[in-house]
C-alpha cells in the first residue's frame, strides 16, 4: 500500500510539468511572432551590423505564421494550438542562442559570428524533433523530414541570399547542428521506451493524456482499459423514505473511487450517481483509492446500470443520536441504524490524503467482533493534507473503536429527516462540481442535527470549521461536511493540484450562507421516515495498482534520461561559445 501511495503521489507531483505550456494558443501565436521580429532585429544589428531589417521583419513573421499553419497538417490530431506552443518555445530557443552568442563575444572580447544564427536554426530544428515525436504523435522518420520546414523557411527570408551557402555549409555549424539533431533523436527514442515492459510507448501515453485535456479522451481510456482488470465492487446505500412518500433520499458509499482525472473514466462518477438517483442523494467518499478508478465511460455506464438492481438488506424506523469522538487531530462521528453503524472519519482542519484500506479492514473487523451487522465508513475528505501519519492513523482507529463502543450503549429513537440541495440556487463556482451542495436534517429524540455535502474535490483547510461556527451562531448543530472527491473540473486549474478545492475560490463566508439557506430549507421538510440498507455488487473493470506503478516508473525514467541529455546538451552548447 505504501509503494502504491508513493506511485500515485509521484504521478500527481509531475502534473506541474503539464503547466509549462501557455494557457492560451493566442498568447503563443502573438509572442512567437514578436520573438520572430526580435530575432530579425538581433540578427541584423548584432551579427550583420546592418539596419536593413525593416522589410525583413514582415517576411520572417509572415513565413512563421504560414509554417505554423502548415505544421498542423503533419500532427496526429491536426491541432493548431500545440503547433503554436511548439513554435513559441523553439523561437525562444533560437533567440536565446543569438543572445548567448552576443554575450560571449562581449565577455571573451571576440568578433560576433554568424555561426550562432545557423546554430540557433539547427537547435530550432532539433527541438522540433523532440516535440513532434513526444507530444504531436509524429514518427521519428517523419519528424526528421519536417523538422527543418519552419526554421529553414525563416532562415531563408532572414538572411541575404548571398550568405546562405557560406554559413550553412560551414563545417563547424554543420558539426554542431548535426550533433544536436542526433541528440534530440536519441532522446526521443530512449524516452519512448522508458516505461517498458509495462508501458510499450511513453509517447503514446503522453499524447493520449494531452488529447484528453481537450476532451478527446478516447485514446486515454483505451490505454487504461487495456490494463484494467475485472473485479467485483460493492456499493452500500442508506435510503431514507418519508412517511408521506414525498422524499426518497440516498446516502451512497461506492467502493469505486472518482478518477483518474477529468474528463477520463469515472472522474465525474459522484455527479452521475447523484443524477441517476433523481438529484436526491449524497455520494460519499468511501475508503477507497485510485486503484479503484473506472477507466472508461463504458465501465461507468455498466456500473450505473447495475446500481439500479441494489437489494434491500434491512429496514427500520429507529436510529441513535450521533456520537462524536475526538482524539487529538482525529474525529469520528457515528450513527447507528438498527445494528448498522455509519461512521464519518476526518482530520479537519489538518487534512490528509485518502484513508488507507488497512484502516477500513481493522475498523470493520472490530465492528464484527462487537456483533454489528454491517459497518459503513465515510472518508469525509474535507481538508487538504499528505498521506495520514502513523500517529494520526492510530488516533483515528482509537476514535473509531471508541465510537463503535459508545454506539452500543445508545438508545434508539424514531427517525425524522429532511433534505434539500442547491439545484434551484445559483451556486456555480470554479471549486464546485456539477452536483452542487446538499444538506440533510436529522431529528432524533427531539434534537436536530445537520450533515452537509458538496460535490467537490476536497476542501480548503479550516473552511469546514468556519461553516460549523456559522451554523452554531444560528443554534444549528452541523455535525460534518463531506465532499465527494469528484475529479470533475469546471475549469482547468493551472496549479500543482490540477483542481480547486472547495473554499479556495468561493470562500467560507459565501459557502456558509449557501449551506445555511439549504439547511433551513431541509429543516422545513423534516418529517418522520424509515430507513433501508441497500447493497449492490457489480463486476466492472478497475485500473488496479500496477498501472500507476508503470506510469510512475516511466515518468521517473524519462526524467532521468532527460536530465542526462540536458546536462550533455548544455555542456556542448557552452563549448560553442568559445569558438
Amino acid at each position: 500500500m505504501e509503494k502504491y501511495s508513493d506511485d500515485v503521489s509521484n504521478i500527481h507531483n509531475r502534473f506541474s510539468l503539464t503547466l509549462i505550456n501557455p494557457s492560451s494558443h493566442y498568447f503563443s501565436l502573438v509572442v512567437s511572432l514578436i520573438i520572430a521580429a526580435i530575432i530579425t532585429v538581433t540578427t541584423y544589428l548584432g551579427y550583420l551590423d546592418s539596419d536593413d531589417f525593416l522589410f525583413r521583419i514582415p517576411l520572417v513573421v509572415g513565413v512563421l505564421a504560414i509554417t505554423q499553419l502548415i505544421d498542423t497538417r503533419f500532427t496526429k490530431k491536426k491541432e493548431y494550438s500545440k503547433a503554436l506552443h511548439a513554435s513559441l518555445f523553439a523561437n525562444m530557443l533560437w533567440l536565446a542562442t543569438l543572445f548567448m552568442g552576443l554575450l560571449a563575444s562581449v565577455v571573451l572580447s571576440k568578433e560576433t559570428s554568424l555561426f550562432f544564427v545557423t546554430f540557433g536554426m539547427f537547435l530550432f530544428a532539433s527541438f522540433r524533433i523532440g516535440i513532434f515525436t513526444t507530444t504531436l504523435g509524429v514518427q521519428i522518420k517523419k519528424a526528421w523530414a519536417i523538422c527543418f520546414v519552419q526554421p529553414l523557411a525563416m532562415f531563408l527570408v532572414l538572411i541575404p541570399a548571398d550568405l546562405w551557402l557560406p554559413i550553412i555549409t560551414n563545417p563547424i555549424s554543420l558539426g554542431y547542428g548535426i550533433a544536436f539533431l542526433f541528440i534530440s533523436s536519441a532522446w526521443s527514442l530512449l524516452t519512448d521506451k522508458a516505461g517498458r515492459p509495462g508501458m510499450q510507448s511513453t509517447h503514446k501515453t503522453i499524447q493520449a493524456y494531452l488529447a484528453s485535456q481537450g476532451n478527446d479522451f478516447t485514446e486515454a481510456e483505451e490505454i487504461m482499459e487495456q490494463r484494467s482488470n475485472k473485479t467485483k465492487v460493492s456499493t452500500s446505500q442508506i435510503r431514507l423514505l418519508s412517511s408521506n412518500g414525498d422524499t426518497d433520499f440516498r446516502m451512497v458509499l461506492p467502493e469505486i473511487h472518482p478518477g483518474p482525472y477529468h474528463p477520463v473514466g469515472g472522474s465525474n462518477i459522484p455527479y452521475l450517481i447523484y443524477k441517476n438517483l433523481d438529484s436526491s442523494a449524497m455520494v460519499m467518499h468511501s475508503i477507497s483509492d485510485h486503484s479503484l478508478n473506472l477507466p472508461s465511460k463504458n465501465e461507468v455506464e455498466n456500473y450505473l446500470k447495475n446500481l439500479k438492481t441494489s437489494a434491500v438488506k434491512e429496514e427500520g424506523l429507529v436510529c441513535t443520536e450521533p456520537v462524536v469522538v475526538q482524539i487529538n487531530k482525529a474525529r469520528v462521528i457515528g450513527l447507528l441504524f438498527g445494528n448498522n453503524p455509519l461512521l464519518f472519519l476526518s482530520l479537519s482542519p489538518h487534512g490528509m490524503e485518502d484513508i488507507p484500506s488497512y484502516m477500513k479492514t481493522e475498523i470493520e473487523q472490530y465492528a464484527k467482533n462487537r456483533n454489528y451487522t454491517r459497518t459503513m465508513i465515510v472518508d469525509c475528505h474535507n481538508a487538504m493534507g499528505p498521506e495520514i501519519s502513523k500517529e494520526d492513523g492510530e488516533d483515528m482507529l482509537k476514535a473509531a473503536k471508541s465510537c463503535l463502543d459508545s454506539l452500543i450503549t445508545k438508545e434508539n429513537h424514531a427517525i425524522e429527516f429532511g433534505y434539500a440541495n442547491s439545484d434551484d440556487m445559483d451556486v456555480w463556482t470554479e471549486d464546485l462540481g456539477m452536483g452542487g451542495l446538499g444538506v440533510m436534517c436529522l431529528k432524533i429524540n427531539g434534537k436536530k442535527y445537520f450533515l452537509g455535502w458538496a460535490d467537490a474535490n476536497n476542501m480548503e483547510n479550516g473552511v469546514r470549521e468556519k461553516i460549523v461556527e456559522s451554523f452554531a451562531e444560528k443554534d444549528y448543530n452541523l455535525l460534518e461536511i463531506c465532499t465527494s472527491d469528484t475529479h470533475y473540473a469546471p475549469v482547468k486549474a493551472r496549479n500543482k493540484n490540477g483542481y480547486y478545492q472547495l473554499g479556495l475560490i468561493t470562500g467560507a463566508e459565501k459557502l456558509s450562507k449557501w449551506f445555511l439557506d439549504i439547511a433551513k430549507n431541509a429543516e422545513t421538510k423534516t418529517t418522520s421516515a424509515k430507513y433501508e440498507i441497500l447493497e449492490n455488487h457489480t463486476d466492472v473493470k478497475i485500473m488496479g495498482q500496477g498501472i500507476f506503478e508503470d506510469y510512475s516508473k516511466a515518468l521517473d525514467n524519462s526524467l532521468k534520461i532527460t536530465k542526462g541529455f540536458l546536462i550533455g546538451s548544455v555542456c556542448l552548447f557552452i563549448s560553442s561559445l568559445f569558438l
